[in-house]
């Protein structure tokens, strides 16, 4: 009989067998006796699987049954996305929503930071995914960004905003004319360089179709500038003469579009054609021009002063040009007389009234 080792003696006073012993029974390896390998995580995942599945049927009640292939590879079947909906809402920490909109102010998105939080709440509501959350952000910056930038260009035109095509009456015009107006919204014309000229009387509605076509063009994101010849002339002339002419052509050519109005109704000086001639030089084929005079060609002379200067501008303006012919009567002496003829109806109506009142 063995006697007892220290250390076996000091084992049994200080922890009985079964704490030493794993508590879990063994199992063995048929009549070898050996012990079975540790499960692998593919038959816990079955065994799961059918802990809450018993009776194998894919529904609401039970899982889905882990097929072959996914018993082979170890593997089991993921889990669906988690919706926008039931993710906590990543605004709702104070810390974190300061961080949030002092970035938003220093990338320049007022808008984002005005109605991030009215946006993310619609989104929860209607489930909506990340990229859906997003798009509505973004698009609602760039209407606004698109709203103010094309105010910036109507500001910076100087086009008079009561001359819209909406109050022009096209009824007017001819059908010709009228159908090179429909085409002249395309602003194709801007990009091929063209000019456009219109004449006719005085009153024939010159001014306002243009301005009306002018504005059309701003609100497509065209550059447009509008100027009387006379303020042109003297804005040029006075450039001249401090010696920066060339820097107020370089801003003018800034602009895709610029309209001249009212050529020819103020006589100019020679140096003040001189002037006119160069802006209209620069800008061949460079920038389109729209201009309205009440003189025809063959009279330009008494503008330039001069019959090569004259033959030398109104080249450059009629190369790639649409010219517009309003030869109508005008439409102040129409508003007039109809004016007139309503207050003569109004007045008839009321002294027969009250003449039947005294009867």
């Amino acid at each position: 009989m063995r006697e007892k080792t220290p250390t076996a003696e000091r084992l049994s006073e200080k922890a009985p067998v079964e704490e030493i012993l794993p508590a879990t029974p063994v199992e063995s390896n048929g009549a070898q006796g050996e012990p079975l390998p540790p499960p692998s995580a593919a038959s816990k995942s079955l065994k799961k699987q059918k802990e809450k599945n018993p009776k194998g049927k894919e529904g609401k009640e039970g899982g889905e049954e882990l097929t072959t292939a996914q018993f082979a590879q170890g593997t089991t079947p993921k889990a669906p996305p988690t919706p926008f909906c039931s993710i906590p809402s990543p605004f709702c920490s104070m810390e974190s929503g300061r961080r949030l909109r002092q970035l938003l102010t220093d990338l320049h998105l007022p808008t984002v930071r005005a109605c991030y939080e009215q946006v993310a709440g619609q989104a929860i509501r209607e489930q909506l995914s990340y990229e859906r959350f997003l798009l509505e952000l973004l698009e609602r910056e760039q209407e606004v960004r698109h709203q103010n930038r094309i105010e910036r260009l109507l500001r910076e035109s100087r086009l008079p905003r009561e001359k819209t095509l909406e109050s022009f009456e096209m009824n007017r015009l001819p059908l010709r004319v009228r159908q090179q107006v429909h085409s002249l919204l395309e602003g194709s014309f801007v990009d091929r360089r063209e000019n456009l000229l219109a004449f006719g009387n005085p009153g024939s509605g010159k001014t306002h179709l243009l301005c009306g076509i002018s504005q059309h063009l701003v609100r497509c994101g065209r550059k447009v500038l509008y100027t009387t010849s006379a303020l042109l002339v003297q804005e040029l002339l006075l450039a001249k003469r401090e010696l920066t002419l060339s820097r107020v052509l370089k801003r003018l050519s800034g602009f895709e579009v610029l309209l001249i109005d009212d050529l020819g109704y103020v006589q100019q000086s020679r140096e003040e054609m001189e002037v006119l001639f160069t802006l209209l030089a620069e800008r061949y084929e460079r920038g389109s021009v729209l201009m309205t005079s009440n003189l025809p060609f063959s009279k330009w002379e008494s503008i330039f002063k001069d019959p090569m200067t004259t033959a030398a501008a109104i080249d450059r303006l009629v190369h790639h040009s649409v010219i517009l012919e309003l030869n109508l009567s005008s439409y102040r002496m129409q508003e007039a007389t109809r004016s007139t003829q309503q207050a003569i109806r109004s007045q008839r109506a009321s002294t027969a009234g009250q003449d039947g009142a005294a009867a």
